[in-house]
């Protein structure tokens, strides 16, 4: 894997370690840090300055699809073709939660400003919303006609014109 200097076309890095394809990538908040989701089973995480591979989170049973910090960048969330989504603690590198509910790899996730809800977008055509704190499924969208992808999730804006109750 590697991190370029995208206004010079310069690599910065090479990160090595995983031991197959790589699927999913995402920077930490602050940009100190970056996961990486792979065809091995594991997430890494790495530091962007060094390029040393920092940690190495194993649990899932089938590739890693998909990797996204919390806001704070204390949470990473992985979501697995083994049809869960794991949330990792990024100091200690404990798994702290598992969610279960996909019928089929999980191929998105994304966490909302406040750390409280996680998208999931899944090829069981599916997006569900899942509370942090319990790791119960707040909702299932339903009607996609393939893989469900979550790029972003965020509360209702108010736009000009619109009745506030």
């Amino acid at each position: 894997m590697k991190l370029w200097d995208v206004s010079t076309g310069r690599c910065l890095k090479t990160l090595q370690g995983h031991e197959h394809e790589v699927w999913s990538v995402a920077f930490s908040p602050d940009g100190q840090m970056l996961a990486s989701g792979s065809d091995d089973n594991t997430i890494r995480l790495w530091d962007t300055i060094t390029g040393q591979c920092l940690k190495i989170f194993q649990g899932h049973v089938s590739w890693v699809l998909s990797v996204a910090f919390s806001p704070d960048g204390q949470i990473l969330a992985s979501g697995s073709d083994d049809n869960t989504i794991r949330l990792w603690d990024t100091i200690t590198g404990q798994c702290l939660k598992i969610f279960q509910g996909h019928r089929d790899g999980i191929r998105s996730i994304t966490l909302n400003p406040q750390s409280t809800v996680l998208a999931s977008g899944s090829e069981d055509q599916t997006v569900r919303l899942w509370d942090l704190s319990t790791g119960k499924c707040l909702r299932i969208l339903q009607g996609h006609t393939n893989g469900s992808v979550v790029y972003h999730l965020q509360p209702p804006r108010r736009y000009p014109g619109q009745w506030q109750s």
